[in-house]
């Protein structure tokens, strides 16, 4: 009984009680410095773009305003842009986290001979590469400028997220694996239905990752569509959008484009363009995240238990 009350904390000491203190001071420390740059952006996003230059903004705004997500969506392009970025990051990180598994569960196999030539060659990759020019010309070639296709199949292969997927392949208990084969099953079948499922964290990892590159990517569509407005996605518009405030002559531009009858107190910034831009762009992966949480949980058991 002694033991289980000091277990349960009844009789703990004194060095416990300074240790758990110290622990959620720190965790609240460090939950402060981490939210503390994004409450800070968003105060700025609604808060009146010239009361901002003002400085003294911090958790919240003060004198609240729509008006610059209002100058940020009232471009006509910015909702189909968003539905071509939802369709790359939801197409690319589905095709993309496939092909990557089934690249990790080859090189994995010890009965496949090339499999250390393989490796090497794809290591190789994340240290050099043809260029700029030469992606474009490749590009070009393949007939893939002006598609919605160049954001999918360049990206297929991500080599660093083989090798997270390949280490946790090779943690797998190989029993599972043998016994999939005595009963029939050929290399697709045992990939498809014993190794995919037990990938699940690994994969919904790789997939937080992907997803995020996929949403935040927008140089590529800057190279191979600019031209090309109908495949134009929504970090692009947002670049642009941004690029434009910043070249503008004064905030007196930025009141007449936005709405010809309002005063400079209703012009927007640069700088609260810049903070409306960046809660627009990161709260769908906010969003999807807690989805995937459990996952990271279950693949940290898994790991505990493995072997």
């Amino acid at each position: 009984m002694g033991k289980g009350k000091t277990i349960h904390g009844r009789f703990r000491a004194p060095s416990d009680r300074i240790f758990d203190a110290c622990n959620v001071v720190f965790m609240l420390c460090l939950m402060v410095f981490t939210l503390y740059p994004f409450l800070n952006t968003l105060a700025v996003s609604l808060n009146e773009a010239n009361d901002s230059i003002r400085g003294g903004i911090y958790l919240w705004p003060r004198e609240f305003t729509w008006s610059n997500y209002e100058f940020v969506f009232k471009e006509a392009t910015i909702f189909h842009a968003t539905l071509i970025s939802v369709l790359r990051t939801v197409a690319g990180t589905v095709t993309s986290v496939f092909c990557c598994a089934m690249v990790a569960y080859t090189i994995s196999r010890p009965e496949y001979v090339l499999r250390k030539f393989v490796s090497i060659a794809f290591i190789l990759t994340m240290y050099f590469s043809g260029g700029l020019i030469p992606n474009f010309l490749l590009i070009r070639e393949l007939g893939m400028l002006g598609t919605f296709w160049v954001y999918i199949v360049p990206g297929l292969i991500g080599v660093f997220n083989v090798i997270v997927i390949r280490s946790f392949i090779e943690g797998l208990p190989e029993g599972i694996l043998e016994s999939a084969r005595i009963d029939g099953a050929g290399e697709f079948a045992t990939f498809m239905r014993i190794v995919l499922p037990l990938c699940v964290p690994v994969l919904a990892t790789v997939s937080l990752f992907t997803a995020v590159s996929q949403w935040n990517s927008w140089f590529d569509v800057f190279l191979y569509n600019s031209s090309y407005e109908q495949w134009s996605t929504l970090q692009y518009e947002l670049m642009k959008i941004l690029q434009n405030s910043n070249t503008s002559v004064n905030a007196q531009d930025y009141a007449s484009q936005f709405s010809g009858s309002e005063n400079l107190a209703k012009a927007v910034t640069p700088t609260s363009i810049r903070a409306t831009m960046t809660i627009v762009a990161s709260v769908p992966i906010i969003l999807v995240y807690p989805f995937l949480q459990k996952y990271f949980v279950k693949g940290m058991t898994l790991g505990g238990v493995k072997g």
